[in-house]
């Protein structure tokens, strides 16, 4: 089977996707904070969360649901900022899953990935980073809105998590998008084999 890539484009493919792939999963997972309410455990993502309150009327109580799930509209996510935030995250989280992928079938297509597309794409991880970083930078915006202060024990604000702690998800997001922008950005100008050139 023939690669367009040399042995750093083979590891920068492999790289790639293991940073595309926990961006991925820890941006899709609800545990980027997580906290407590009615003494049940609760925890965020941008989109989802696990846990919430819901009135019995039966009982006129108010008692924690157990599930996780996704907002029931893009509108329902709690604060302005986490929207910006899932948005940018995502696009980020796109862009380094494509190039990964590209990346990937690079090691069995001859002549897919050269220099001059070995340096895009590196530029095109950089740019996924930079965009997963910035909704990681956005996110503690919305310590401030009403369902994350009623978990962190009504004293969180913007940068301040109260009685809460960052979960796992919000590391693992972060963190495989600074291992693209500054391991694999530098791999891929070394990834791709010089072309050809055909005599015609």
């Amino acid at each position: 089977m023939a690669s367009s890539l040399t042995c750093v484009g083979v590891v920068w493919a492999f790289l790639s996707f293991l940073c595309a792939a926990a961006s991925c999963v820890g941006f899709f997972m609800p545990y980027w904070l997580l906290g407590s309410q009615l003494e049940k455990s609760v925890s965020f993502g941008t989109f989802r969360r696990c846990s919430y309150p819901v009135r019995d009327e039966s009982r006129q109580t108010t008692v924690m649901v157990e599930q996780c799930g996704r907002y029931a509209s893009f509108q329902a996510i709690p604060s302005a900022e986490w929207r910006i935030c899932t948005v940018v995250t995502g696009l980020g989280c796109g862009l380094l899953l494509l190039v990964a992928l590209t990346a990937l079938m690079g090691c069995c297509v001859s002549e897919l990935i050269s220099r001059t597309v070995g340096r895009v794409a590196g530029g095109i991880q950089f740019l996924g980073g930079l965009l997963i970083g910035s909704g990681c930078a956005l996110y503690p915006l919305g310590w401030d809105s009403e369902e994350v202060r009623q978990t962190c024990g009504n004293l969180s604000n913007q940068f301040e998590l109260g009685t809460c702690e960052i979960g796992w998800a919000y590391y693992c997001t972060g963190g495989g998008a600074a291992a693209a922008m500054l391991v694999c950005t530098w791999l891929a100008c070394f990834s791709g084999k010089k072309q050809k050139q055909y005599p015609y």
